[in-house]
């Protein structure tokens, strides 16, 4: 009887259990107070987003101006508070109201920012909570412009639980556009407000393992056909947006240096800038990797393949997220690698 213990109900309750229901209540609490200490963070950045954006509308340079605000903030807050108010959180808070700017009433914000009430949390946990993942999860979803694909991976991901890193691996295999290719396109629109329901035995023989964690490479079909018809597609149309007299020349052209085998994506030749074209398609955000690697094909074809009379060579890179700021840290001034990047889904 020693691990046992005698309640005043007289229900015995065995220290085993005791262990186990402490242990369990312990980790329900701490998993109440995580999703608490979560929402009072977001729905902070939510406030402060909108009211940067509410005294930018009352400047008149309003990208210089508000460059200021932030900055002036930002010193502010971290004066007061002595960290985690950087010019770029306070950025990434305004571009947080601007993408989620629907997700609180009025109502529900006046009370919180505002009157600053504890009860409006109550009300908030009774009904249905405005944002459901970690700060780092919407840093990601907010580079992706696609307002039904951003509602998709946030559906998947608060679902699924994933983790940023499992996150991030989705968004890079783009997951959504593979699930997009294998549906109707009513089907395609339910994908942004439920998720990925399995509803049909050809949801379950189409939707794409991510097959890339085992390093192998996928066999179905339709992912590969499908998907290079809607890469050459957007290509075709990016190229006449470009201009005219574009000639195609090669696909995975390979060139060879030092004995190490190169591969470009997409070459071609443009008539009217006498000059060859280059084009590499990238699946994955934006590296300097991928820069850098431009660059020397470009160098390469300017050194070895460009006659004497024809235009220094220009690349391009095709991409599924931009990142302006890498782009200018990394080119070289007068590059010859376009600055405009562009997504091709």
């Amino acid at each position: 009887m020693a691990n046992e213990l005698i309640p005043e109900d007289g229900v015995n309750l065995s220290i085993n259990d005791l262990c186990r229901n402490s242990i369990e209540l312990v980790e329900y609490t701490r998993g109440i107070a995580a999703r608490q200490i979560n929402l009072v963070q977001l729905m902070t950045f939510y406030a402060i987003g909108r009211w940067i954006v509410e005294v930018e509308q009352q400047g008149e340079s309003r990208a210089k101006y508000g460059r200021q605000i932030i900055k002036n903030l930002s010193e502010a807050m971290n004066k007061q508070f002595g960290r985690g108010f950087s010019v770029d959180t306070l950025e990434n808070a305004r571009k947080f109201y601007l993408t989620y700017q629907d997700r609180i009433s009025e109502t529900v914000f006046r009370k919180f920012a505002v009157e600053k009430s504890e009860t409006v949390f109550l009300r908030i946990f009774e009904e249905t909570l405005p944002f459901t993942l970690p700060w780092s999860h919407y840093l990601l979803l907010m580079r992706i412009k696609d307002e039904n694909e951003r509602k998709f991976y946030e559906i998947e991901a608060t679902q699924s639980g994933w983790s940023i890193r499992t996150l991030q691996r989705q968004y890079n295999s783009s997951l959504y556009e593979r699930l997009a290719l294998s549906r109707e396109k009513g089907e395609v629109l339910r994908l942004a407000s439920e998720g990925n329901i399995v509803t049909r035995p050809q949801d379950i023989v189409k939707q794409p393992t991510v097959l890339e964690f085992l390093g192998l490479d996928e066999k179905a079909k339709f992912v590969e056909s499908d998907l290079e018809t809607v890469i050459i597609n957007k290509l075709q149309k990016f190229l006449l947006e470009l201009g005219k007299g574009y000639l195609f020349e090669a696909r995975q052209k390979r060139f060879t240096y030092r004995e190490e085998n190169f591969y470009v994506d997409l070459v071609f030749y443009n008539r009217l800038l006498r000059c060859y074209v280059l084009i590499d398609l990238k699946i994955d955000k934006l590296t300097h990797q991928d820069l850098g690697q431009m660059l020397m094909y470009v160098h390469y074809y300017d050194r070895y393949e460009k006659l004497p009379d024809e235009n220094p060579t220009i690349g391009i890179l095709l991409c599924k997220e931009k990142d302006d700021a890498l782009v200018e840290i990394t080119l070289p001034e007068n590059s010859n690698i376009y600055d405009k990047i562009t997504s091709y889904f």
